[in-house]
């Protein structure tokens, strides 16, 4: 039998499988507890919290896309990534990003303060100070393009430095989807995903998964998430295959309308400067395109006149829209320093280089006309 290619896999995995019935969709399974066989025979599922078909298929969908050996379906992109730290110990280290999503700066910085384990915070661009962190570490925690600069690790030669001093590496693939990036292909040991963003694609779930390269190292986490219940709900599986179904076809035009804008940034003289790495000039063209079959639908600018620009920017949009997230069929607007890393205080937004002029862009589906005189408008504003 041919491979399927992954938009094949994606549009059709479990069509057609999945009911007695015939069913074209794979049907919802809402219930929580199934009858047993007989005596100490079950028919595979037994209890909702360990297994359910619309979360299992969820998650053979995206191991199949991910190339890895399986998947844990988790409530949200946060538990995806607590789950993958759950195999350190006290005494442990993780190396992670210091311009990490700053819901992940929290988690790492919050159980580092409970003695979980320890965390360096270190500028991954920066290979001499990367492989001194390495040593005696026992994770690596990768974020590609980071959040909200857009800056691009290169995974090969991070795994390659993490695998030589003994650790496993986890990459988060959010921005990218395994649309375009496939980092266990590119040597890490996990990814993880908040499938509330290009995944499901619509704004109307909340989720997440980890995807692990190998069977031996998935099965603690199954164990894990079923051990302290943090899994996703079958509801919220069912939707989030609806939505992976046109992963595909939707980020394909997201990064068209990405390039647009990002191009359109550029020209304007209140930008000083503009983060995204489709553009050929961009610091990590080169290694984004070495490594990712696309660039993506997110990107960042910074403004001159700091916060109040950014107030003016923001009052005057009318087709983007100010919220967190991303990965939606609509295009969204955040101020990184006030929303999405505002947990991570000052001096380490400072560190990483999230100033108050800086304004994030998720691109949706919109023309791309409407979206640049969107921004036009904004900009008319802070002249």
């Amino acid at each position: 039998m041919t491979t399927k290619k992954p938009a094949t896999i994606a549009a059709t995995n479990g069509v057609a499988q999945w009911d007695r019935y015939g069913a074209i969709v794979p049907p919802l399974q809402l219930s929580s507890t199934y009858a047993f066989e007989g005596y100490d025979k079950t028919s595979g599922y037994d209890y909702s919290r360990s297994a359910n078909p619309n979360r299992d298929l969820l998650a053979e969908t995206l191991a199949k896309l991910e190339e890895g050996a399986g998947a844990v379906v988790t409530a949200s992109g946060m538990a995806a990534v607590d789950l993958a730290l759950s195999q350190l110990g006290q005494g442990d280290t993780v190396v992670a990003p210091h311009d990490c999503y700053g819901g992940t700066y929290r988690l790492l910085a919050e159980r580092a303060r409970r003695g979980d384990f320890r965390v360096a915070f270190v500028d991954q661009g920066d290979v001499a100070a990367l492989k001194a962190a390495l040593k005696g570490a026992a994770l690596l925690f990768l974020e590609t393009p980071s959040n909200p600069l857009m800056r691009v690790t290169d995974i090969r030669r991070a795994c390659d430095l993490a695998h030589r001093a003994g650790a496993k590496v986890i990459v988060d693939n959010t921005f990218l989807s395994p649309a375009l990036q496939r980092p266990l292909t590119l040597g890490a040991d996990f990814v993880v995903h908040s499938t509330t963003k290009f995944i499901n694609g619509h704004s109307d779930v909340v989720g997440g998964a980890v995807i692990a390269a190998r069977e031996d190292d998935l099965a603690p986490l199954i164990a894990w998430a079923n051990t302290t219940g943090t899994i996703g709900a079958p509801f919220d599986a069912y939707m989030t295959l609806r939505g992976l179904r046109t992963l595909f076809v939707r980020i394909a035009q997201q990064e068209r309308n990405a390039a647009a804008v990002a191009g359109f940034l550029r020209a304007q003289p209140q930008v000083k400067a503009v983060h995204y790495p489709g553009l050929p000039d961009d610091p990590a063209h080169a290694l984004a395109a070495s490594q990712q079959s696309g660039f993506g639908a997110m990107l960042s600018f910074e403004l001159e006149g700091g916060i109040p620009a950014v107030q003016a920017f923001v009052a005057a949009i009318r087709i983007f829209t100010l919220a967190e997230s991303l990965g939606g069929v609509e295009s969204l607007v955040a101020h990184p320093a006030t929303m999405t890393h505002a947990a991570m205080g000052a001096e380490a937004r400072a560190a990483a280089g999230i100033g108050d002029g800086l304004l994030r862009l998720s691109v949706g589906l919109e023309d791309a006309d409407d979206l640049l005189d969107d921004l036009r408008r904004a900009f008319a504003a802070i002249a």
